[in-house]
């Protein structure tokens, strides 16, 4: 069997964050990853330390669903909570999305971009933003992308 491609990669890699598989989220990783948080200006370099950042998380781990995973070949699979995910791919730059429910109970979306090197994860930028009620003037010209 060849090498998993750059899809088979992504996928893993967001299917086992989403289940704390730390060992296989690990063996995905580029020797160089980081990750950056633009919204807290901080950047993560080395699996270690994201490691110890989820291990020392208040309260416990965040619980994350993702939702799609897009680049150029649109499917649409269940992931393991049955929360139903777009899926495609495109050579080495990818993104997600997800929801994140934290230890509160708090629920937040989340966008990852991801760049892949020598067949790994190896860059990743992540924003993250709490739910908003929509401004009442906005009603007459939208409608609601899921009941509330």
């Amino acid at each position: 069997m060849g090498e998993p491609s750059n899809e088979e990669i992504v996928r893993s890699y967001w299917l086992a964050r989403g289940k704390h598989d730390h060992a296989t989220v690990s063996s995905l990783r580029h020797a160089d990853w980081t990750v950056e948080w633009p919204q807290s200006g901080e950047l993560v370099r080395g699996d270690a330390n994201d490691q110890r950042i989820m291990d020392e998380y208040p309260g416990g781990e965040p619980h994350f669903d993702t939702t799609r995973i897009v680049g150029s070949e649109d499917r649409w699979v269940a992931t393991p909570s049955f929360t139903l995910a777009r899926v495609v791919g495109s050579g080495d730059f990818w993104w997600g999305d997800g929801i994140g429910t934290y230890p509160d109970g708090s629920r937040w979306y989340i966008v990852s971009l991801v760049e892949i090197r020598d067949g790994k994860i190896w860059r990743e930028v992540a924003y993250f933003a709490p739910p908003l009620d929509p401004p009442e003037w906005r009603s007459a010209y939208v409608e609601p992308l899921r009941p509330r």
